[in-house]
Order: structure tokens, then C-alpha cells, then sequence
């Protein structure tokens, strides 16, 4: 703390504004407080520093792709790109790989089929991505798989404390560099793909490693190297997601349907959409959207003049197959009445939390106590809650915690429910204090 001459702390007085004059002016003889200077904007990464490199859709490229691959040295960058929004499913229609000594290479699988040669020529390569989850199902459809040790820089970026983690402010704030962004929505099934298009999935790719050292260089800083590593093994790992039940339940605007009636109806509408998809490789919002199908089932057309009065299908695709449409209303309306759908599909997990406090006011209380232990966490430690810990594994573990409820048999319980190691050797002591602070098992009470 500085002191003044008069003994005043001089912290505590701010300095006098200049005098203005009354037209807001600096009065003449004094300087006027200076703008703040704007940043300077970062580079644009705009070229790959080797050009674009050519398609690889032949054989014969595949071939030499594979030779090319195997002669690298170091981890493997990987991406894909969709067209979801356009196609049916979320397969990929452009791979892109770019390795030291290898350069980037754009492989088209949509020609190609299998790309297995790829995946063996890489071994046990290290692979890079950004968003591995969202790639790596349309990769392994095509036979691309890791066979070694996997890093996800946007997951790393979470785990740093990064505010912002897709790629273009990684790169912003990690290397100093801008990207792009502008064809990340495009059909990627055109063909022939533009040379725009093929110059920003090659973009895509071109700083990925230099961005896993420095990534892993601030992990390592941070003390969360190990964490990050369990993280990305766990994404390597992670088995295919299993089938949903009732996927017709998301469509857009479901809550708006009430009766168990009009919800068959969706059902069949959504139903016979995605035949009708499939069969086209059209993505099924084009094909009708979702609020088409909630339009109908509220409304509960029995002719085709009563559905193609309804405003969302005056369009000419839409009225086509009109007859089509009505009559999977029809097969909706003539559902058996003890086969119509639940009004909501059965949960095997705990009721939703807001109606905790009045059935279960201990794991209400438990809930609450867990919350604050993880928000604590996230604080200290600069991490967002999500990834301490599973928010339906947290809400499990408050709803029915083991028993005895002590530090063993919830690190075992947290374990069972995919915890990693670093979460629950990090969590489990104030979380088992807080939980057994906040209410003891209805069980364990009674007994």
C-alpha cells in the first residue's frame, strides 16, 4: 500500500477527472484521457501452407495414401466432414488426415467405401481431433479407427478452463491465428466438391498437431495432464451409443400434442418419414419437417383437403404426397386402444430432480449438498461442472447412494458408473462428507 506525503493512503483517492469545458471538451492546457487502443487482429489462416492437394477417390490414390501415411512420422491429424441437414444419417463424406512427412491428404469415401488401408498404414499413431466424439462413429463406419492413443483438443480446451473451445478460438487464443469458417454448413455429398470447400477442410487439419503441443503444454501446466489423458482414452473407448427408445419422441414441438392418440399419430407420421428418407438419402427434415408432423397430429386431418388446408403442407412436395401422408394419419387413428404410446416413455432412472423435494426430501437434501461440492470444485480447479462428473451419473448417486454411504463404497459406486479415476480420486472424500451430512438412505434410516 503507498502512502502520500500528507499520510493518506493514496490508493484511496481516485486522480481528479481532467476539467471539461461545456461542450464536453478538455479544457484548454489539459490532455483529454486517451481511447483505448482496439487489438490488433490475429492472421487469417487462409492457404494450406502445401496448396490443396488433389482428392483421393481411386484405388490406386487410396494406394499411395496408404504408403504415404506409413512413411510419416509423429500423431495424425483427423477429421471428417458430414451433410447433415441434407443426407440421411450422419456418414462422412470427406476424410481428412495430415501427418509430418506425409502432408494433407482429402480422402472421399462416398468413392471409396472402405478405408481400412488408411488405419493400418497409421498403426498405433497417436490421433488428433477436435470434437472426437462427433467423428469418430462416421470414421469407424468407414474403417478408420484408432489404433493407438487419441487426443480431442476441444475436450482438452474444457478441461483447461477455456471459455470458448471450437477450433477457430482454440487456434485464436493457443497459436494467435484466425480461421475461417464459412463452408462449415455446406452439402458435403456434392460432387464435384468445390475448391473453396476442399481449401477449408484442408485448413481443417493444417494446425491441429502444432495445437496438441501447445494444448498439452497448458494441461501440463495446469497439473491436468493425467486428467486429460483419462479423458481421451475414455472418448477413444467409448462403445457405440445403444439405439434410443421411441426416437420419434424428439421430434421439435412434441410437448404441444396431448392425447396418447395423437401421439400414434406422430409416431406413424414420423415412421413413415423416415422410410421415405432412407429410401431418398435425404435428411428426414427435408422430406417433411418436424412441424408438419405435430401440425397433423393436432389436428387430426380424415381427408386430404383438411391436411393440405393446414398451412405447413400448402407447399407442392407436401401436397404430392398428400395421400401418403394421410394415410399413415389414418393408421395412427385406427391404433388399438391398449397399444396406443405412453404419454411418456418409462424411466429407469430417478424421477426428474424438480420433484425430488416432495417425494424424496433426503435426496433432495443430497442433491443439493452434491451440487454445491461440484461447483466448489469446478471453481478451484477452473473446469465446468459437466466435466467432473456426469450430471445423470451425480443424480443417481443422490437418488439411491450405496450403502454404508462412506468414501469406499461411493468411489466403488462411481467407478461402476464411468467415472474416471481423477474424478472420483478428486471428489469422492467432500462428496461422501456432504452426502452423508445431507441425509442418510430411506433404507439406512429405517434400519
Amino acid at each position: 500500500m503507498t502512502a502520500s506525503a500528507d499520510g493518506l493512503d493514496a490508493t484511496r483517492a481516485p486522480a481528479a477527472a481532467p476539467e471539461q469545458t461545456g461542450d464536453g471538451s478538455a479544457a484548454p492546457g489539459l490532455t483529454p484521457p486517451a481511447a483505448p487502443e482496439e487489438p490488433e487482429p490475429l492472421p487469417v489462416l487462409t492457404e494450406p501452407a502445401d496448396g490443396v492437394p488433389d482428392v483421393v477417390d481411386t484405388p490406386g490414390a487410396l494406394a499411395d495414401a496408404a504408403r504415404r501415411l506409413a512413411a510419416g512420422t509423429g500423431p495424425v491429424a483427423v477429421d471428417a466432414e458430414r451433410a447433415s441437414g441434407y443426407r440421411y444419417g450422419q456418414r462422412a463424406f470427406l476424410v481428412q488426415l495430415r501427418r509430418e512427412g506425409t502432408g494433407t491428404l482429402l480422402v472421399d469415401p462416398e468413392a471409396l467405401g472402405d478405408l481400412s488401408v488408411l488405419a493400418a498404414a497409421l498403426g498405433d499413431a497417436e490421433w488428433v481431433l477436435h470434437a472426437a466424439s462427433q467423428d469418430l462413429p462416421c470414421l469407424a463406419d468407414v474403417g478408420l479407427r484408432p489404433g493407438g492413443a487419441l487426443v480431442d483438443t476441444e475436450l482438452g480446451a474444457r478441461l483447461a478452463g477455456f471459455p470458448r473451445v471450437g477450433l477457430a478460438a482454440v487456434l485464436q487464443r493457443l497459436l494467435g491465428v484466425d480461421l475461417a469458417k464459412e463452408h462449415s454448413a455446406v452439402d458435403w455429398s456434392t460432387r464435384p466438391l468445390p475448391e473453396p470447400w476442399l481449401r477449408y477442410a484442408a485448413l481443417d487439419v493444417e494446425l491441429l498437431l502444432p495445437l496438441r503441443d501447445a494444448l498439452l503444454a497448458e494441461l501440463d501446466r495446469q497439473g491436468k495432464g493425467e486428467w486429460a489423458a483419462q479423458e481421451f482414452t475414455a472418448v477413444r473407448d467409448a462403445p457405440p451409443p445403444a439405439p434410443r427408445v421411441d426416437p420419434w419422441r424428439r421430434t421439435s414441438g412434441l410437448h404441444a400434442v396431448r392425447s396418447r392418440r395423437q401421439l400414434a399419430v406422430v409416431r406413424e407420421l414420423w415412421e413413415e418419414r423416415e422410410r421415405l428418407a432412407r429410401r431418398r438419402d435425404v435428411a428426414p427434415g427435408r422430406v417433411l419437417p418436424d412441424r408438419a408432423v405435430v401440425a397433423a397430429a393436432s389436428a387430426m386431418p380424415t381427408t386430404v383437403a383438411a391436411l393440405t388446408a393446414l398451412p405447413v403442407f400448402s407447399g407442392p412436395a407436401n401436397r404430392r404426397r398428400a395421400a401418403q401422408w394421410l394415410e399413415a394419419v389414418h393408421r395412427g387413428q385406427a391404433v388399438p386402444e391398449d397399444q396406443l404410446p405412453r404419454s411418456a416413455t418409462p424411466s429407469t432412472g430417478p424421477p426428474p430432480p424438480r420433484t425430488w423435494k416432495d417425494r424424496e426430501p433426503a435426496a433432495a437434501a443430497r442433491l443439493a449438498a452434491a451440487r454445491d461440492v461440484l461447483a466448489a470444485a469446478a471453481v478451484e480447479h477452473d473446469l465446468p461442472v459437466e466435466n467432473l462428473l456426469l450430471p445423470d451419473l451425480l443424480r443417481r448417486t443422490c437418488w439411491e447412494p450405496p450403502t454404508p454411504l462412506d468414501a469406499t463404497s461411493l468411489a466403488d459406486a462411481l467407478h461402476a458408473g464411468g467415472a474416471r479415476a481423477w474424478q472420483v480420486d478428486l471428489l469422492v472424500q467432500p462428496l461422501a462428507s456432504a452426502l452423508a451430512g445431507a441425509g442418510a438412505p430411506a433404507a439406512a434410516a429405517s434400519g
